[in-house]
């Protein structure tokens, strides 16, 4: 067997290639070696590839949202066996250090965090994982890779969207940005029984797709009216009672601001590569609840369960597909938002 693999590698901002790189190998105790099947390309890759992210040091494999089959297991991996077809989370965990033992897993100490940000990633034929025991899901029977392929990324930072907006029956609720989170955050906001969720884009396509999909219940353009307006409009004066913004950018940031209500909560999952200011001059005295962060992604198997049982399905959000070897045109289409993309997948390196 060959000691090499092809990957994805960051070399630098704007600096991407297709490369033959070392196979990964079981370094610790509790690591596991997966054969990646489905995987994908996501927003905060092509952050890192803009060079928005400089934190990320080149060169390294990019990737962190996908499946595989486990091929190799450390000592210590008790939870799964070779040959097991699993759900990774895109933040590994160890459990045992300040953060996790306090649930706050994406600022696990152990240094590993996040494919492809500070360890190699999955845009690859083959990706070691640390931590196996509490970031590795068995894909249930009945249910195919692609079913669960985002539960470890944008599924959960949707879903942490949503949890961390503290939604209540009843409430309206705003989504700024119809992307693939944006979606996500709509799809599973429905889970607290809001009366109605509002999709916010300037991109009609996607608006379109949200209706159509029924995971919103209205959309709204900014290009073509004052969106914060219009959610007062409809709110008896008030404004929205939760927003979620899972966009990264000022316009976004600032209409979630704008158009929540008094008391009401603004939820920030969005990436963003700018500083933003807060008119704390205004926003003082409107007695709003601002939360952000990275996905925890400690939801995966409830996630999993819901998918399962019928009660979500994100399977929608794939609209283009092509082997690994495609994966430098999947970066440009999914990163300029051509042809429709949604969700480029990668599958398998072709020889």
């Amino acid at each position: 067997m060959s000691e090499t693999m092809k990957a994805l590698v960051y070399r630098g901002p704007e600096k991407i290639a297709l490369e033959d790189v070392p196979l990964p190998k079981i370094i610790e105790p509790d690591d596991a070696i997966i054969r990646v099947t489905t995987s994908t390309i996501c927003g905060t890759d092509i952050h890192i590839w803009h060079g928005g992210m400089p934190e990320v040091e080149a060169p390294r494999v990019l990737g962190h949202e996908f499946v595989g089959e486990v091929v190799e297991i450390g000592p210590s991996v008790r939870n799964v066996k070779v040959g097991d077809k699993v759900a990774v989370s895109c933040v590994t965990q160890c459990g045992e250090c300040f953060y996790c033992v306090r649930g706050i897993y994406s600022h696990c100490t152990t240094g590993s965090w996040i494919f492809g940000y500070m360890i190699d990633g999955c845009q690859a034929e083959y990706v070691r994982v640390p931590h196996a025991n509490m970031g590795l899901f068995k894909i249930p029977e009945g249910l195919t890779e692609e079913d669960v392929l985002f539960v470890g990324d944008i599924l959960s930072t949707g879903y942490f969207g949503a949890e961390n907006a503290k939604i209540e029956p009843g409430d309206t609720v705003a989504v700024m940005g119809c992307g693939p989170v944006g979606m996500c955050a709509m799809l599973t906001a429905r889970l607290w029984g809001p009366a109605r969720i509002i999709a916010v884009d300037v991109n009609e396509d996607r608006l379109k797709v949200v209706l159509d999909e029924g995971i919103a219940d209205m959309a709204l353009n900014p290009m073509k009216e004052n969106v914060a307006e219009r959610i007062r409009e409809l709110t008896d004066g008030r404004g929205a009672d939760r927003t979620i913004e899972a966009v990264g950018a000022k316009p976004t940031y600032e209409m979630a601001l704008e158009a929540v209500r008094p008391g009401g909560n603004v939820s920030i999952v969005g990436v963003f590569e700018q500083p933003q200011e807060l008119a704390m001059n205004k926003l003082w005295i409107k007695n709003i609840t601002i939360s952000m962060g990275l996905v925890n992604a400690n939801r995966i198997p409830e996630l999993i369960n819901l998918i399962r049982e019928g009660k979500i399905s994100t399977n929608f959000l794939i609209t283009h597909r092509a082997p690994l070897n495609d994966i430098l045109e999947g970066y440009d289409v999914f990163g300029n938002k051509k042809d429709n993309c949604l969700k480029w997948i990668v599958t398998p390196y072709q020889r």
